[in-house]
């Protein structure tokens, strides 16, 4: 018996033991330092696909879950991969949403006059973004259906298919391509004003600038026609349409030789009571090649939806 006790003794110190080495190893473990470009900048280029399964919101009990993927290596159908807590290769915690903050995991709610733009959009019919099927005239249909565009976080995060993103790098600026809807963001980092604010863009008006080895890019000068949440286009109210007072903060941080760590920040206060941030981790793939996107599916689409309302109104066809 007393044996047995010894063993028992030593066996738990060892494993105590064991423990507190691992700990101590992890909090004198360096941080991952990125390599540079010739000119001295952290070197975050690449092809970095967004093939993230992670809802936009933390699902309410009984919602069923959406879809999302895209090709590219690590394309999975689970919840979502690991992602560090920070961008210190802190124990990695299993993600349930990409929205971070609010720290339940969901979007925050309307301002008042956020929920009324959305109630008064299109006579009630709701706003492009939100498309409930009835299209009377180009402008009922959301920007993505029409070819033009997903907006900045519509092009960044994943749909079902064309999620690549390239980074590419020169002395002063950074230039981020997006597959889907082939768009190129050309950002200077010499620390020039954004453009007057009377000059409005679907994908606004960037500026970036280093913090340590995390690109910082801040973009203004938006419209209020684009979206946020899945195929940009927010349906089913996720996301959805934002104003013109949008500022976007995104922040690009390379954790390991193969992982950069995304963050962006949402302050729209014509639209959502307080800001919001999504974080997820992008996993590089070299071997990723961008595909033409050559669309032209929405524009026939349109034009035979159209065609096929006035046919409708011809004939008195009243909807249900």
């Amino acid at each position: 018996m007393r044996n047995r006790t010894l063993s028992i003794l030593l066996c738990s110190a060892a494993l105590l033991l064991s423990g507190v080495l691992q700990v101590w190893g992890q909090a004198d473990k360096p941080a991952y330092t990125p390599p540079k470009t010739a000119w001295g900048d952290p070197d975050i280029q690449g092809q970095w696909p967004t093939v993230t399964m992670i809802p936009l919101q933390k699902r309410l009990p009984g919602q069923a879950g959406g879809k999302g993927g895209g090709k590219g290596k690590g394309a999975t159908k689970q919840q979502g991969p690991q992602r560090p807590a920070d961008v210190n290769n802190a124990p990695p915690t299993t993600q349930a949403a990409l929205v971070v903050d609010p720290p339940d995991g969901r979007i925050p709610a309307l301002t008042a006059e956020g929920a009324k733009r959305r109630a008064e959009a299109r006579d009630g019919k709701g706003i492009p973004a939100e498309w409930r099927e009835e299209a009377d005239a180009p402008e009922d249909m959301n920007l993505y259906y029409r070819c033009i565009t997903r907006g900045v976080l519509g092009s960044i995060l994943a749909s079902s298919y064309n999620n690549g993103n390239q980074i590419l790098q020169t002395p002063g600026y950074v230039v981020i391509r997006h597959e889907m809807i082939h768009e190129t963001r050309i950002i200077p980092l010499d620390g020039r004003p954004h453009v007057d604010n009377k000059i409005r863009m679907y994908m606004g008006d960037s500026r970036g600038h280093w913090e340590g080895n995390t690109l910082v890019v801040v973009t203004k000068n938006m419209t209020d026609k684009t979206s946020v949440g899945s195929n940009g286009a927010g349906y089913n109210g996720e996301g959805g349409i934002h104003s013109d007072a949008l500022t976007l903060t995104e922040r690009f941080t390379r954790t390991a030789a193969d992982t950069l760590q995304y963050e962006a920040t949402l302050d729209d206060p014509k639209t959502w009571s307080k800001p919001w941030k999504i974080a997820f981790p992008m996993t590089a793939d070299p071997e990723y090649r961008m595909e033409e996107y050559a669309c032209h599916e929405g524009n026939y689409a349109m034009e035979n939806i159209l065609t096929g309302h006035r046919l409708e109104e011809e004939k008195g066809v009243t909807k249900k």
